[in-house]
């Protein structure tokens, strides 16, 4: 590996010295050849000039390299020295690879050289333009989008510009003196660069330049050894050997050269190095300080998830920006380190977090370092992370406040042995609360009445007594005065400080959070006398009844300061004791004291979760309340229970007594009859203490592929993100069963997405029935499927699905994913599925659809929300209408509907038919029904008795769609012709011949004839106005397209003989049937049908009495015709006789 490693460094720096050796060659050609005239004729030609400028601006690489030379050589060129200029400047941006940069090289010193005062002067200035930094005001002015394209794009233009300078400052045409080089020029340039850019967008300038020039310009040669990192390292930093060795390169590596070799004084390397490594610390700083910003960042998320469970788009979109940023100056810096060869700055990781967040970590550990038996443990003593880090977690008062304050002046060994001494008596007395209880667990006898027989309850309740009062007298050590010293009064105290406390106090009730609370304890120990604690002592002891959300506040600040002023802590609990004895008195008042004991039980519960109550007081109290169990005492025992329960049962001093105590508890309560809400309590009360033990939850294995497509359509999936998953989606291996399998499970459960996810999920499904049509036909197949199981099976844990699995659908139809008669078949099974015969009545329950189950009613509003402001035309409209009058006859069928269900009824119904007028009643609805099935049912006759293709009513609805259209939709034609293929489809219903005999009792009723009279009338008026607007040509072009074709119609008058009976082969093929032709227009196309109509029926017989009236009425106006001209034969005859009587004929012969 050394071998290896050596002889890529020795290649490398064979490298470096045939670079340089091309340089020092060229450089000294630059100064030596400068300026001299050519020694051969030169051309002038203007074309050649031209071809040459032209071939600059296009590109100074190596492919015009040769031809670009030759014209240098051989044109005179004097004459055009500022095109070439702006050319050459023009042909630098094109020049990419090292070689181009060398060749653009070479092409300037050629023109260099012959003109050294006219040519270069002008070069230097425009590529000095070129390099030139931003205007600050003009990035001012952009957008933060904007001005990265702009960066992006000015780092593009002055890339291959840096490296071209960089090699003419290196062969003498670029430089500061005539005896010097031009590293100043080219320091100065980079300098400007990067110090006028805050956002380092001029960085990945420096790294092009270092890669090529380190060596000349900064003296750096690469080092014996190898740059890579050690997998123990962490991540951003260099090893540690790495480091020294590259510390030691930077000045101990062996020079390749002499100075008088070097291309580039060696105060200018110096002054170039230490730019580079000061801009590099700048870089690194700032590294570090977006590290931090991206981990803060990382854990305000974690936070908010937990908080909320998900994490917000926009904070999401931030985090993502933040974290793209900081991996670009992540890799940038590193690539700065290993040109440098300085080591990276440390970067702190998540473990140096002192404040992280831990998911699922078991932290109930006890505080003295004991394991808690799992047996009773079951999740720790604390319900969550941030309780564990609120109780436990307490700011050290020494830290912030002078130890004179504080009063621990060399007592710190007193203070230890008192503390011992202190836990030693705590110790012994919970050990003799324990052997209490366990004799009275011994001795326990339950009589009939459910009492104990193991003693007398009064004189063990005296002992208590006696032993709480001894616990109470125990000399306590106090770092300041004495406990019984007398205490100075208020007035005495200096004016300043009281004044503070005041206000401290006053600001105790506002302070509801750690950070308040915390400071206030620091505030209150540079305050600290004995006349303040006091007066702390009875501030606390003054709590208002309805501040309970106050207590874990003020205990935590009694913690704090317990540590260094005990006398506080033991003030407030003697208080409390006393109070709580004081209530056990007072046990037969009730509803007065019901907030004291609340906030005495409370504030005792949340002293002894911060170890400020003695395990034994509170101990003692549980067993109080035990002894009397009954009345106030079994609300105080839930009280203690769900405030400190848990606590005591997991911490490893009271476990053990505190379990017997709940057994203890557990007895007497199966014993002693309580009633249903103190049993509730209790109950409530012990399984939050001690929750029962359950078995893990089975987590359903998945497989990566399952995995990632779940993760795709439930985390993924938003409107801005669907054409990425649509993307994913397709590169999916469909011919694989386990993805399709997946794939059809997830498109088929649109419940579980949220609600206004499922469009897009409808989008998705066709997006894909583009490429896969079958996965998306059975996909709606699948959701059909589910909606009509929900109605068979009207389970209330369903409804939910119930809801999706129809808007499902709806958003399908908006997709065209299915057709309208779907969505139709669709509502009416909601409505009518389970019935008698398909028709709700009030007095006739089904099963699945009881008279107060609104479900359905829910559904079709969902389905009418989802897609019915598309059935606003045509025969849709018309279809909609009809299941409305079936909808409010199903509505009424129902008891009253609840507010919120008739509240989404009209939301829906002024959605779709903002003018529909409701019914009243059920049998107003109900001849609504009949009357409509009645009209339905004279239109299915006519269509049943149909043997050809279409019936005429729909093609004709067909017409008038695309009449109201400005231009004609294929997609509604074809939606409105697939219930014609359908009724083609289907064998000839029974009902419809059964009704073809009666078909004249359904005519138009007088109302109906005098409406459609009226109407005729409007319509004909409406047409004579709008016919005067419209000019001769275009109203010639309307009737000609409304009429049928000239053969056509030939066809049609010759398909009659003289007493207009048929005499074509197909009627005579086809007795008792008479043809129609019905004349439709597809798009701009006329077409025309031929219908058979039975002659039995009301059509033909009204079509044949029509057809005679014409006869006659053509017969009779024939004779008027032939009549009229016979008169005036006669009447010419008759005058010409009367003028013969009067006189002879005179004749005029013309000569």
């Amino acid at each position: 590996m050394d071998a290896v490693t050596s002889g890529a460094t020795q290649a490398k720096a064979e490298e470096e010295q045939a670079r340089r050796a091309k340089r020092a060659a060229l450089k000294e050609l630059n100064i030596t050849e400068a300026g001299k005239e050519p020694t051969k004729a030169l051309d002038s030609s203007l074309k050649r000039h031209t071809a040459l400028i032209k071939r600059m601006r296009q590109s100074l690489g190596a492919e015009h390299h040769d031809q670009i030379m030759k014209d240098i050589d051989s044109l005179s060129l004097e004459k055009y020295v500022d095109e070439i200029v702006g050319a050459v400047a023009e042909g630098i941006l094109r020049c990419k690879t090292e070689k181009d940069v060398w060749s653009a090289v070479e092409v300037i010193s050629a023109i260099h050289r012959r003109f050294p005062k006219t040519f270069t002067p002008a070069l230097i200035s425009a590529l000095s333009t070129s390099l030139a930094p931003p205007s600050r005001a003009t990035l001012a002015s952009l957008s933060p989008e904007q001005r990265e394209k702009e960066d992006s794009a000015r780092v593009s233009r002055q890339r291959p510009v840096l490296r071209v300078c960089a090699e003419l400052a290196l062969v003498g045409v670029i430089r500061d003196a005539p005896d010097r080089s031009g590293g100043e020029w080219i320091m100065k340039a980079l300098r400007d660069l990067l110090s006028n850019d805050p956002s380092l967008s001029s960085l990945p300038l420096l790294l092009v330049f270092l890669k090529s020039y380190s060596r000349p310009y900064l003296g750096i040669a690469p080092p014996a050894f190898s740059k890579q990192v050690s997998t123990s390292s962490e991540q951003g930093t260099l090893s540690e050997a790495a480091s020294q060795e590259a510390a030691q390169a930077n000045g101990a590596f062996p020079t390749l050269l002499s100075e008088e070799e070097e291309l580039v004084e060696k105060e200018i390397r110096d002054r170039f190095k230490k730019m580079c490594e000061g801009y590099f610390e700048i870089v690194a700083k700032k590294l570090v300080k977006e590290h931090d910003r991206l981990q803060d960042q990382d854990r305000r998320n974690h936070e908010a998830y937990i908080r909320s469970g998900e994490i917000f788009e926009d904070r999401q979109q931030e985090y993502e920006k933040m974290t793209k940023s900081y991996e670009k100056l992540l890799a940038s810096c590193q690539s700065l380190s290993e040109l440098l060869y300085l080591s990276m700055p440390s970067l702190k990781t998540a473990s140096h977090k002192t404040e992280s967040i831990q998911i699922g970590v078991n932290t109930g550990s006890s505080l003295l370092g004991g394991d808690v038996d799992d047996a009773t443990a079951g999740g720790g003593k604390w319900e969550d992370e941030e309780e564990r880090r609120f109780y436990e977690e307490i700011p050290d008062l020494k830290d912030y406040v002078p130890r004179s304050v504080l009063g621990l002046d060399g007592e710190g060994q007193e203070d230890l042995a008192d503390g011992k001494e202190k836990e030693r008596i705590e110790k012994e007395m919970v050990e003799e609360e324990f052997r209490k209880l366990d004799e009275e667990l011994a001795g326990m006898r339950i009589d009939e009445n459910g009492q104990g027989t193991s003693g007398d309850r009064t004189a063990k309740q005296d002992d208590g007594k006696s032993d709480e009062e001894d616990a109470d007298n125990a000399p306590t050590p106090t770092p300041g005065t004495p406990k019984e010293s007398p205490s100075s009064t208020p007035q005495l105290a200096p004016q300043g400080p009281s004044q503070l406390l005041t206000a401290l106090l006053a600001r105790l009730p506002d302070a509801t959070n750690r950070t308040l609370i915390d400071q206030a304890a620091v505030d209150f120990a540079f305050l600290n006398s004995k006349a303040a604690r006091k007066r702390l002592v009875k501030f606390m002891s003054q709590v208002p009844k309805s501040r309970t959300d106050l207590l874990p506040h003020y205990s935590r600040f009694i913690a704090i300061l317990n540590r260094y002023m005990p006398d506080i802590g033991n003030d407030i609990v003697a208080m409390l004791d006393e109070e709580f004895r004081y209530l056990q008195r007072k046990k037969n008042v009730v509803k007065e004291l019901g907030e004291v004991r609340l906030r005495n039980i409370t504030f005792l519960s949340n002293l002894t979760k911060f170890r400020v109550v003695p395990p034994h007081v509170i101990l003692h109290m549980f067993k109080v309340c035990l002894d009397d169990f009954s009345g106030t005492n079994v609300e105080n025992l839930a009280l203690l229970l769900e405030g400190c329960g848990r606590f005591l049962l997991r911490s490893e001093e009271t476990r053990v007594p505190f379990a017997k105590m709940l057994e203890l508890m557990r007895r007497k309560q199966n014993m002693v009859h309580l009633d249903q809400r103190q049993l509730l309590l209790l109950e409530n009360a012990y399984y939050q203490c001690n929750p029962p033990e359950r078995t893990a939850r089975q987590v359903k294995e998945r497989t990566p592929m399952e995995l990632f497509i779940r993760h795709l359509i439930y985390d993924v999936l938003t409107k801005k993100t669907i054409d990425k998953v649509f993307k994913l989606l397709r590169k999916l291996d469909w011919n694989d069963a386990l993805v399709l399998r997946t794939l059809h499970k997830v498109f088929t459960k649109p419940w579980k997405i949220k609600y206004g996810h499922i469009s897009l999920l409808a989008m998705l499904t066709y997006d894909l029935h583009r490429y896969h049509p079958a996965f998306s036909i059975g996909v709606v197949d699948q959701v059909l499927e589910d909606i009509r199981r929900g109605l068979e099976t009207n389970m209330y844990s369903m409804n939910q699905r119930r809801i999706a699995s129809v808007k499902y659908l709806g958003e399908l139809y908006i997709y065209r994913l299915i057709s309208s008669s779907i969505i139709f078949d669709t509502l009416w099974t909601l409505v009518t599925f389970g019935h008698p015969e398909g028709r709700p009545t009030p007095g006739q329950p089904s099963p699945i659809d009881m008279p107060d189950d609104f479900f359905r009613i829910r559904l079709v509003c969902v389905l009418l929300d989802t897609c019915g402001m598309c059935f606003d035309r045509g025969s849709q409209e018309k279809k909609l209408d009809n299941f409305l009058i079936f909808f409010q006859m199903y509505i009424l069928s129902k008891e009253p509907l609840p507010m919120d269900v008739e509240f989404m009824l009209s939301d829906s119904l002024e959605a779709v038919r903002p003018k529909l007028v409701m019914f009243k009643s059920y049998e107003e609805a109900a001849t609504a029904v009949d009357e409509m099935f009645a009209i339905a049912y004279q239109n299915a006759g006519i269509v049943t008795g149909d043997t050809g293709d279409d019936s005429g009513e729909e093609s004709g609805e067909e017409d008038e769609e695309e009449k109201e259209r400005d231009q004609g939709e294929d997609e509604e034609e074809d939606e409105i012709a697939q219930p014609e293929e359908m009724i083609d489809e289907r064998a000839r219903s029974p009902e419809a011949i059964l009704l073809k005999s009666k078909q004249e009792n359904f005519g138009p009723t007088e109302e109906d004839e005098a409406e459609f009279a009226k109407e005729l009338a409007k319509l004909v008026t409406d047409t004579s106005a709008e016919s005067r607007k419209i000019d001769k040509k275009t109203a010639l072009a309307l009737w000609d397209t409304a009429l049928p074709p000239p053969v056509a119609r030939k066809k049609k008058n010759e398909e009659y003989d003289d007493d207009g009976e048929g005499t074509t082969g197909d009627a005579a093929e086809e007795p008792g049937v008479m043809k129609f032709t019905l004349f439709t227009k597809r798009g701009n196309k006329p077409q025309m049908r031929q219908i058979a109509i039975p002659a039995e029926s009301a059509l033909a017989i009204q079509t044949r009495t029509a057809q005679m009236q014409d006869k006659v009425e053509q017969q009779h106006l024939k004779r008027l015709v032939l009549n009229y001209e016979q008169r005036e034969e006669a009447e010419e005859l008759k005058a010409l006789e009367a003028r013969s009587r009067q006189g002879p004929i005179k004749i005029r012969l013309a000569g």
